[in-house]
């Protein structure tokens, strides 16, 4: 115990000293803005930034993507912060593993790049919910409170982002950190018009830490009008042969001040049962020339696209249609999934060395790549042998009144009569298979339009179980305020609601009860383990075209969703979740197969035939 009052200060100096390392020894450093030029430390400054989000890659690999990034001649890396992984549950916190965002942020200081922190609380990116918790759902008021002023939405998005600046405010650029800018909220434009939401999130930023001189927010050019904040800077997004029109855009609408493409569009992304999208190079480049030869400053979205690991692939509503995304967020990007440099990446490199300002890096060696021999999945268990225990509900509710977020949920009832009619779940959400006393009768899946289906049963009695699938919260429009999964209006027949229901629960976050055997492969929806050997190890894509729709786990890690629907038939595995020798993988597949057999290839497929129905 320490009674000497100096030793007592000097120990707390020590330890604060201790916990500001390496930021404390980092000279602080000035970015403004003055007329038409951004400044770093009183000097002209153009951003060459390219975004990659610290969810999407491995920690072991945030290195080493920082490094392609330098070596492509960028100065600055951007990323979203998404609330959803830092928040899991309401107040509780996680910052930590792969969620570490000050380490990703002293990182890429180490690396000497500056970084663009899109701070939201909204993001979109094609992550689920677009960066929200599912628990903001459980309040039923959500439906018109979110992304508004309502306190509904506002108490928490206030409690997140005054954490948020806690964490990570001390590494703003004048406190001697990377960060360089912080956007607040994103394309607001393209949802809504409510100033005073945005001037009360710009408040909260304030409150909260961060300067204001480095706050900014951007938009699409048909949305800068209602999505910016009068005195607050702006930036524009736009994608392939529209650099021109996208820069005039914003100096007409913000004459004076400096031109940033906040988001370049380089690629897309890809939907379930859609085909794979690519962009071509040579008009990208002629729009990189555009932009940078202007003096204008521009973030490419997305240099490098990662993985949706895990459930974290959103959805889009586009024509009425709701179009889940795939686990591989590849996005076409001039650095691939797995961070090899594309010939996208080489001829974006040629460009950015003539605007650096000084020679790039050599390019260097990305990680390895492995093939893994096909092997078996030899045990076994039926999901129906494996239920947690039920939840009682007179009505079926949506998901998140269960306190579930993602995965998978089970309705079940007893039908006391025979039964000839209607079975609607009117906007379920999203994938829904339907039985009969354990017999399958009928699929029901909210892309194609469908929500209800004929039931014919001349039993007296009999169990209905209706297994439903969240295959992705929609992360963008004002359809985001319909997220929530499962049955959120109740189970009809013939126009009559079904009541009496057990709800099984099944966020698949664990399988240590999961009661697994050797021999015979279940019937009907089923988890699956085995394990596989490597000698060495290094990334493998995950050939998975032998299986139908479900997700997989590899030593603990959630690796994805797969569906046999294309186009993406390989799940992106990190050499840094692999081990040596002996690897266990667990998949959960919703109907079941037969001896189901995997690999892992040396290159990915994620152009594989695709088609709208899996029947």
């Amino acid at each position: 115990m320490l009674r000497n009052p100096i030793s007592r200060i000097l120990t707390t100096w020590i330890i604060a000293l201790s916990a500001c390392l390496p930021l404390c020894a980092q000279p602080r450093q000035s970015f403004t803005i003055e007329g038409s030029h951004f400044m770093l430390d009183g000097k002209p400054f153009q951003i060459l930034s390219g975004e990659m989000h610290y969810e999407r890659i491995p920690r072991a690999y945030w290195r080493d993507r920082m490094e392609m990034a330098r070596a492509m001649g960028l100065n600055t890396i951007a990323t979203y912060v998404f609330w959803n992984v830092h928040e899991p549950e309401p107040g509780v916190w996680d910052f930590s593993g792969d969620a570490d965002l000050p380490e990703f942020l002293r990182e890429a200081q180490q690396e000497h790049l500056y970084v663009i922190l899109r701070a939201g609380p909204y993001s979109c990116a094609e992550w689920e919910f677009g960066g929200f918790p599912a628990w903001l759902l459980s309040d039923p008021g959500m439906e018109t409170a979110l992304r508004s002023n309502d306190p509904a939405f506002m108490v928490p998005a206030e409690r997140w982002i005054m954490k948020l600046g806690q964490e990570v405010a001390k590494y703003q650029i004048g406190r001697g950190g990377p960060i360089i800018a912080v956007q607040v909220e994103n394309e607001y434009g393209d949802f809504g018009s409510d100033q005073e939401y945005l001037k009360h999130l710009h408040r909260i930023f304030i409150s909260a830490g961060f300067d204001d001189a480095l706050l900014f927010t951007t938009n699409p050019t048909r949305g800068e009008r209602k999505g910016s904040i009068p005195g607050t800077y702006a930036a524009v997004n736009f994608g392939m042969r529209h650099a021109a029109q996208g820069l005039d855009f914003l100096a007409q609408m913000r004459p004076g001040q400096p031109l940033f493409a906040a988001e370049y569009w380089p690629g897309w992304f890809d939907h379930w049962g859609q085909p794979h999208q690519t962009r071509p190079i040579a008009p990208q480049i002629t729009d990189l020339e555009t932009i940078l030869s202007r003096g204008a400053s521009v973030n490419l979205y997305m240099f490098h696209g990662g993985t949706s690991f895990g459930f974290m692939s959103g959805a889009s509503w586009t024509d009425d249609s709701y179009m889940p995304d795939v686990t591989s967020y590849d996005y076409d990007a001039p650095l691939d999934e797995a961070g090899h440099p594309t010939p996208k990446y080489y001829a974006y490199r040629k460009v950015f060395a003539k605007f650096a300002g000084h020679p790039v890096p050599p390019v260097p060696q990305p990680p390895p790549v492995i093939a893994v021999p096909r092997f078996t999945l030899t045990q076994s268990a039926s999901l129906w042998k494996n239920l947690p225990a039920p939840v009682e509900s007179e009505t079926a509710r949506p998901m998140e009144m269960y306190g579930q977020a993602y995965g998978f949920i089970l309705y079940r009832t007893e039908l006391r009569a025979p039964v000839q009619g209607t079975l609607a779940i009117p906007g379920m959400n999203d994938y829904a298979k339907i039985y009969l006393d354990g017999k399958l009768v009928g699929t029901l899946d909210r892309r194609l339009k469908q929500d209800s289906l004929l039931l014919d049963n001349t039993q007296p009695a009999a169990r209905l179980d209706i297994l439903i699938e969240n295959d992705g919260r929609i992360n963008s429009t004002r359809m985001m305020r319909h997220a929530q999964k499962g049955a959120p209006n109740g189970v009809m027949l013939d126009g009559r609601e079904l009541t009496g229901w057990q709800v099984y629960t099944l966020p698949m976050t664990s399988f240590g009860k999961v009661r697994f055997h050797f021999g015979a492969q279940p019937a009907g929806p089923a988890f699956y383990r085995g394990r596989f050997f490597v000698t060495s190890v290094g990334d493998t894509f995950l050939d998975v075209r032998d299986l139908h729709k479900g997700a997989v786990w590899i030593n603990g890690h959630a690796i994805g969703r797969y569906w046999d629907i294309g186009p993406q038939d390989t799940l992106y595995v990190p050499g840094p979740w692999l081990h040596k020798g002996s690897n266990s993988i667990v998949v959960f597949d919703i109907d079941g197969v037969s001896e189901p057999h995997l690999a892992g290839l040396a290159a990915p497929i994620l152009d594989g035939p695709t088609r709208q129905s899996d029947e």
